[in-house]
């Protein structure tokens, strides 16, 4: 896997990113060391399949959570989390690496079960997707329920000149990629240290797997 940093290696690392989420598959996005410092599995919404929830609970291990565009949010009013909640855990929530959390409301779709096996994320992620496609044409509160087992994380308004997490990284990736404006994303994680995995470790995985691994900062200066 090319990782060069020069200007051929970066349009190739893009590229690749590109033709993966439009064909339906993964790419694994290390979002910068000085802010998580995470590596996330991003897949298009739309193509997770139970089979794709399986592997971000088994290969990634983190939050399987959906990031959907802030217009897309404000057409269903949906809020950030925090500024929902009337509670003392939800002030002074201070940040080491970002200025405020993009979680907004976690939901089920109204005709899963439980809402937490594979088949029902998986029907919720795609619904979501579906939903995101044509926010005009979608009774939200109709489809969905709350609380539930897919997060939802709510974009920044300009994404990347906003903010440059894994929720608008993503974001980013499905807009270039002519895809509707919701992607998953699951942070992942190293049962031997019991944090987050490193940098080599999540492109070995993604070498392995024949998955794009790309820098944060490959899709800022590409995609900005």
């Amino acid at each position: 896997m090319s990782r060069s940093s020069d200007s051929t290696g970066l349009s190739s690392s893009v590229d690749r990113a590109l033709a993966a989420f439009r064909r339906g598959e993964p790419v694994c996005i290390h979002d910068a060391a000085d802010r998580e410092g995470e590596t996330d599995i991003v897949y298009p919404a739309g193509a997770v399949t139970p089979p794709a929830v399986a592997q971000l609970r088994n290969d990634a291990g983190g939050l399987v959570c959906v990031a959907i565009s802030d217009e897309v949010a404000d057409s269903f009013g949906l809020p950030f989390l925090q500024e929902s909640i009337d509670h003392p855990v939800a002030r002074d929530h201070d940040l080491s690496y970002d200025d405020r959390s993009s979680f907004s409301l976690p939901v089920n779709h109204r005709e899963t079960e439980t809402g937490i096996t594979d088949e029902d994320r998986s029907l919720t992620i795609r619904a979501i997707a579906d939903a995101a496609a044509d926010p005009a044409g979608t009774d939200f509160a109709a489809e969905f329920r709350s609380p539930g087992h897919v997060h939802l994380l709510r974009g920044a308004t300009e994404l990347l000149a906003d903010r440059q997490g894994h929720t608008e990284l993503g974001l980013a990736l499905a807009e270039a990629a002519e895809l509707p404006p919701a992607v998953v994303v699951c942070e992942m994680l190293d049962d031997d240290s019991n944090e987050a995995l490193s940098p080599t470790d999540a492109a070995s995985y993604a070498q392995r797997h024949d998955i794009p691994y790309l820098e944060g900062t490959q899709l800022v200066e590409r995609l900005s």
